[in-house]
């Protein structure tokens, strides 16, 4: 789950990570108030998951009252990379002499979290990566061991930082890694992290990703989902506690099993279609988790055909067929449907549909088979 900027600073807050103060506001006459709370010079920053902010006008410095009002009129509902902004953060001007780069994420690879430093802060890391990957110090952490002092005079000396900040930011990285740590994050990142002309050393932004899976661990975090960032199709199905996450193409998949769904796709791809979504219903799919499952592929506009391929274990195919009968007569779909069911009660399953004479739906005997016929029908739609 990522988190907003704000939801971020709260965070590393709550872990004692330096960030400056300020409010966040979801209309005009917040932001103003928040402003003139705060002080000024302050900054009008727009809330969406998405970098550039700046660059596209979603970040401005106001002085005074009636440029925070200005600001903060042209902000709110900006259009951001094709997200709408509903929030600012409205937050104290920072003095800053220099700007560094600091995150920690976890490297599946390494099955280790993995801290990065730089002192090419607030440019695109991709960017200083590809350009000069040198100036990137790089250092993985022990889990059993944790977070060290000397990782961080080390990760310090070999990003180049001033000598005098070394202990400071040693002691930055300590905390992001606590937050890492507790908050149980997939990513904690910050860019620029800033020193000031005081030598302190400053979050000025905060991107975080948590691990969704450990959320019921952390029933705080578990409020600060962003709905206006969440695609509509995956809402609807966290909703009705599916497994979905949507793709660019015109092809609606479902089957039972991740394994199944990612085989899936493959084989549509290499059939020359494009998957519109991963949807798997799970083991033990019943036919009201079937009707949940064809309203939300079908509320992708883009989906021209849909493909189930049902594989029987602890699924009954015959329960498939059932939900896919109820769904026809609950949704009326106008796109062709292509359905494979083997294993567990095919044969019934298989009947049910053929009974049922639904419109527009034609039965495969094989993964393969039912893969062409589905691309063929997207493509003659």
């Amino acid at each position: 789950m990522d988190l907003l900027e704000y939801q971020g600073k709260q965070l590393f807050a709550r872990h004692g990570v330096p960030v400056p103060a300020g409010r966040p506001a979801s209309t005009v006459d917040d932001a103003v108030a928040a402003a003139e709370q705060i002080g000024y010079p302050c900054v009008v920053k727009a809330q969406v998951q998405a970098g550039g902010r700046g660059k596209l006008g979603g970040i401005k410095v106001a002085a005074d009252a009636g440029e925070a009002r200005e600001h903060a009129t042209a902000i709110l509902g900006m259009d951001i990379r094709g997200l709408t902004v509903q929030e600012v953060w409205i937050e104290r001007a920072s003095e800053i002499a220099a700007e560094l780069y600091a995150s920690i994420v976890f490297d599946r690879s390494a099955k280790a979290p993995l801290i990065m430093l730089s002192t090419e802060g607030g440019m695109d890391i991709e960017a200083v990566a590809a350009q000069t990957p040198e100036a990137i110090a790089t250092l993985h952490v022990d889990p059993l061991l944790g977070f060290q002092d000397f990782h961080g005079r080390r990760l310090a000396f070999e990003a180049n930082v001033d000598a005098d900040v070394v202990r400071p930011i040693g002691a930055m990285l300590a905390r992001l890694y606590e937050v890492f740590r507790a908050e149980e994050a997939m990513l904690v990142e910050v860019n620029p992290l800033i020193v000031t002309p005081g030598r302190e050393v400053v979050a000025l932004d905060a991107k975080v990703t948590l691990d969704s899976s450990a959320l019921f661990r952390h029933p705080d975090n578990a409020q600060l989902s962003d709905p206006s960032a969440e695609d509509e199709q995956e809402a609807m199905a966290k909703e009705r506690n599916l497994t979905y996450v949507k793709l660019d193409g015109d092809i609606g998949i479902l089957g039972n099993g991740a394994g199944l769904v990612m085989s899936t796709l493959d084989v549509v791809a290499r059939a020359g279609g494009a998957p519109a979504n991963f949807l798997d219903a799970g083991g033990g799919s019943k036919a009201d988790a079937i009707v949940a499952a064809v309203e939300v592929i079908l509320s992708d506009r883009k989906v021209k055909a849909v493909l189930f391929n049902i594989f029987g274990g602890i699924t009954r195919c015959d329960e498939v067929a059932k939900g896919l009968i109820e769904a026809f007569a609950v949704v009326k779909p106008t796109v062709p449907f292509v359905v494979r069911l083997d294993g567990t009660n095919d044969v019934e399953g298989r009947r049910l549909l053929a009974e049922a004479a639904l419109p527009n739906v034609h039965a495969e005997a094989t993964m393969d088979g039912a893969a062409v016929r589905v691309v063929e029908l997207a493509r003659a739609a």
